[in-house]
């Protein structure tokens, strides 16, 4: 079955259309559309097989929201809460296999080391994927991106990851300085020049 997009005319959903009745419409590569299962809007050239139909070029459209504070702490805890609870069950399945004192002080302990490193690489790689995000972000329907809107690639995320040391070893400033920019950048987005954006609604 052919998809079906919801356009926006004159400030109003209307549709659904198929691709050969948008043709006949005489869309642009700036109209909105969206289809079943999209949450928000977006511009024609966005959506890949609209531009494959339409012939449009991809544009490159700067962020214009941005994801605050408390939406990035809160996606922070989910992610944590997420890993942690992972490594946790699986340290209480080897301590109640074990009635060797030193093994369950040593799984105990390897907590401390394995959960933020599983959680740095965690941030590594999900955040260069194609989701952009890791799995707290796409709850909260934030992602990462550079200034340009765009997907970042691997190193630059690496980067951005490891940048996050500068953030904390200024006892937190780095993170607070989100609130004294226009981009809510915290430090290590600016020495990245990356963004953590919100999705634009119509």
């Amino acid at each position: 079955m052919d998809k079906l997009y919801t356009l926006v005319i004159n400030g109003k959903p209307e549709g659904p259309f198929s691709v050969d009745e948008l043709k006949k419409r005489g869309i642009r590569s700036n109209d909105f559309v969206r289809t079943e299962g999209m949450d928000d809007y977006k511009e024609v050239h966005e959506m890949p097989e609209l531009r494959e139909a339409f012939g449009f070029r991809k544009q490159t459209i700067a962020p214009q929201y941005f994801a605050a504070f408390d939406q990035r702490l809160l996606a922070s805890v989910i992610d944590w809460f997420l890993i942690a609870f992972g490594y946790v069950v699986v340290a209480f399945i080897g301590v109640m296999a074990t009635n060797n004192r030193m093994v369950r002080i040593v799984i105990g302990m390897s907590l401390l080391i394995l959960i933020p490193l599983t959680k740095i690489i965690y941030h590594i790689i999900m955040e260069a994927s194609i989701k952009q995000a890791t799995y707290g972000k796409q709850l909260l329907k934030i992602k990462v991106c550079d200034i340009q809107g765009e997907r970042i690639p691997l190193s630059r995320s690496i980067g951005r990851n490891l940048a996050k040391i500068f953030s904390v070893a200024t006892l937190g400033i780095g993170y607070l300085m989100s609130f004294f920019n226009k981009k809510q950048q915290c430090l290590h987005d600016m020495v990245t020049d990356t963004l953590v954006m919100k999705d634009r609604l119509v």
